[in-house]
């Protein structure tokens, strides 16, 4: 991201395809053999003093069910006022999925009066082999705990003579373990616990809220690489006269379910004092679930990228410009109302989804809506409007709130072609996930650590703090919530992947940074292993706010650092980032070739900031895939046109799909150029696509920062060179493509 900024651009300084078919059931055959012998392979696990639910929520099935409608699901929903019930005959069965094999110590079977006198309970890797963990022909009903041994992925009861003429009733099937017979061992993690000294938590009646708020600031305010990590957390209620300036590294967000819950008449601000009024590097912190009556009537959120603005509700206008209107680079707002008009100024790219606004002012270089009521009509190029009526697929972040005196994680339900707020109309669709159902990650936890609580079920919320791990973090169970709070940061040792999600359901990854090691890493994380191939359309993964970055706090290398493999997959609001600026920063000294590659497909970006990548910055192999915004420079710091050369091509695109792909479509993308080293250097173009009927662009420019370098074209051969704009930082754009 620059320093300096554009002298005119503002008005102050300033179905699935064959391949995937294909590869989906050689996968699956290729999975149900290796579970198979994993069953046989791995050793038994002793039981542990203090086992771990593993079944509540989790998907079930049965044999059977009784006709009143009592269904599977309500023997793992942990609500003992439901239940499930079969058929009135004997050999009727429950099973549970647990997402991934588990160590398994312990079930427990709430019976109805309609129990079993016979049955047994199995294991199965594959849920076709099963072996019988316990069995017995005298069950008394009422409530049993059964002690069992083994690994399994899947628990069954398997009823074989009833106490009655009914079915087989149970109130609640519960499955208990943890460890996965490899990451395992040890005592069991517990859930839950406090949040650590770094999440500052309040109520109206909490004395000396503002001044520990400028305490933090003051810390925060330029530490822009420092190990500093914050969150704010405010219940329910009213807090008058306070005014939130959030540094870097910061997180205020409010408790209860929705924003106007938390109301603070003040303001939440972000000013760029600390860099001369230039708003450029006001990156990594972020404002969530509050709402704000400011004392002037307009607050002010004056930031660039890495910067989210999520469900707020703002009772006035909002400013994206620092005090004096000086440059700024960008952000992001979703879910959130602004009653009032948005002044943009000279925000010179913007992305704002599923919300409600007032209006909007100016539109700089890139201005892209989609899904938000009050939104400006396309207008593109001029005024640079993008706007869609709906998001063809969103699901909003997850967030801690306080349910009563108990903390819960709320994880929003999935939307399909969305427009505005989730929570306006009363109290927003998803699940509500205890605290006691995730570990709670503090500085100081190992991979190791971390891995065990995932194997035993747990999600994990991090709390505000810089963690080194020395293997992968293997999410691998389906549903898990990956949260972090004050942007906790994850740095790999020794060349590792710092985050690995298997090709399961519905992951959510948010609210961290990853940060790269000085030993390259070939990737940081990865969404779905090497050839994934699960259908995830109903359920997909969610990447939000997670932020990658290479240099800047010190030196950092990656080969690549996001590679998406899942189908189906939400990238929503990432920035990842070669350092321009900072430590460790030079052509070889933070090397990272490729910022993004996705081969999975049906992956959605909304918000995809990419920038300065030795190479491609965002490369696409996977089918349908679309981008709703995209921003991106160019590395800064080419030595020469050399370095830079592809082949006969002359730079590396900036997004480039693969002569592969069938269909592709985006919309509003902007790549800009800035080779401040070499200001001769020569890009072909910055967007590179086959021409083909399925693959379409909509709202893109190219743009020379001050003539340091140039653009030949925008995409392919279309669009005009920013060469006969000179030093003038005026943009080259195509309304469409082809």
């Amino acid at each position: 991201m620059p320093s300096v900024g554009p002298s005119t651009a503002a008005p102050s300084p300033h179905s699935r395809s064959p391949r995937t078919r294909a590869r989906r059931a050689l996968a699956g055959a290729v999975v149900t053999a290796l579970a198979a012998a994993l069953l046989a392979a791995l050793p038994t696990t002793a039981a542990q003093a203090a086992p771990v639910l593993l079944s509540q929520g989790k998907p079930v099935s049965a044999s059977s069910q009784e006709h009143y409608g009592t269904a599977a699901a309500g023997a793992v929903d942990g609500d003992l006022g439901t239940r499930w019930s079969s058929a009135a005959s004997d050999s009727q069965w429950l099973q549970v999925d647990l997402g991934s094999p588990m160590a398994v110590s312990q079930v427990v079977l709430r019976w109805e009066a309609a129990h079993a006198t016979s049955y047994r309970i199995e294991l199965s890797a594959d849920g076709a082999s099963w072996t019988t963990a316990y069995a017995t022909t005298t069950g008394r009903g009422g409530t049993e705990t059964v002690d069992v041994s083994g690994t399994a992925r899947y628990v069954r009861m398997q009823g074989v003579a009833r106490a009655t003429g009914y079915g087989y009733s149970l109130w609640e099937f519960q499955v208990f373990g943890g460890g996965d017979g490899g990451d395992g061992g040890g005592p069991t993690l517990p859930g839950g616990g406090d949040l650590g000294p770094n999440v500052h938590i309040v109520d109206p009646s909490t004395p000396g809220i503002q001044a520990k708020l400028d305490q933090v600031f003051q810390r925060q305010e330029s530490a822009q690489f420092g190990s500093g990590r914050h969150a704010f957390l405010l219940k329910p209620g009213t807090y008058n006269g306070l005014n939130a300036q959030i540094g870097f590294y910061t997180q205020i967000a409010g408790l209860g379910l929705r924003p106007d819950d938390t109301t603070i008449n003040g303001d939440v601000t972000v000013d760029a004092g600390w860099f001369n009024g230039n708003a450029t590097q006001n990156f990594w912190r972020g404002a969530e679930n509050l709402a704000v009556a400011p004392v002037n009537g307009t607050n002010r959120w004056a930031v660039s990228q890495a910067a989210s603005f999520r469900r707020m509700h703002v009772k006035g206008g909002l400013n994206l410009a620092p005090n004096g209107y000086g440059w700024a680079s960008g952000g992001y707002i979703a879910d959130s109302k602004i009653d009032g008009q948005v002044g943009n100024y000279s925000q010179q790219q913007w992305y704002t989804r599923d919300s409600s606004i007032g209006g909007w002012s100016n539109s700089v270089w890139n201005q892209t809506f989609s899904g938000v009521e009050g939104a400006p009509a396309t207008g593109f190029p001029e005024p640079r409007y993008t706007t869609l009526d709906t998001t063809p697929t969103s699901r909003e972040k997850p967030f801690l709130y306080l349910d009563g005196s108990e903390y819960k994680v709320f994880a929003p339900a999935k939307r399909t072609n969305a427009r505005g707020t989730t929570w306006a109309n009363g109290t927003p669709q998803g699940e509500s996930v205890p605290l006691s159902r995730f570990y709670v990650v503090k500085p100081g936890a190992t991979a190791a650590t971390i891995n065990q609580a995932l194997a035993q079920g747990l999600h994990l919320l991090f709390t505000p703090g810089v963690y080194h791990v020395d293997r992968a973090i293997e999410v691998k169970r389906a549903d898990t919530i990956v949260l972090g709070l004050g942007l906790a940061t994850i740095i790999p040792d020794n060349g590792v992947t710092a985050m690995k999600v298997a090709d399961v359901d519905g992951v959510k990854l948010a609210g961290f940074l990853i940060d790269a090691g000085p030993v390259n890493s070939p990737t940081l994380l990865e969404v779905g292993p090497q050839n994934a191939s699960a259908d995830h359309s109903a359920n997909p993964t969610t990447v939000q706010d997670v932020y990658i970055r290479v240099g800047g706090a010190g030196a950092g290398k990656a080969t690549t650092s996001m590679v998406v493999n899942s189908d189906d997959a939400i990238i929503d609001h990432t920035w990842v980032w070669r350092a321009d600026h900072g430590e460790g920063v030079g052509w070889e000294t933070n090397r990272a070739d490729y910022g993004v590659r996705v081969h999975g497909d049906d992956v959605l970006a909304t918000g995809l900031f990419v920038e300065h990548f030795n190479k491609y910055d965002v490369e696409w192999y996977g089918e349908r895939g679309r981008t709703i915004f995209y921003q991106n420079e160019k590395a800064y710091d080419a030595p020469n046109q050399a370095a830079i050369q592809n082949g006969s091509t002359k730079g590396y695109a900036a997004y480039r799909v693969d002569d592969s792909v069938n269909t592709h479509e985006a919309w509003g993308l902007g790549s800009y150029c800035n080779y401040n080293v070499d200001p001769t250097i020569r890009q072909d173009h910055g967007f590179k696509a086959p021409v083909k009927p399925g693959v379409r662009f909509h709202s893109l420019l190219t743009v020379s920062l001050g003539g340091n370098g140039h653009y030949e074209h925008v995409i392919n051969t279309t669009g005009a060179s920013t060469v006969p704009a000179g030093t003038s930082t005026v943009p080259s754009t195509v309304v469409s493509y082809p």
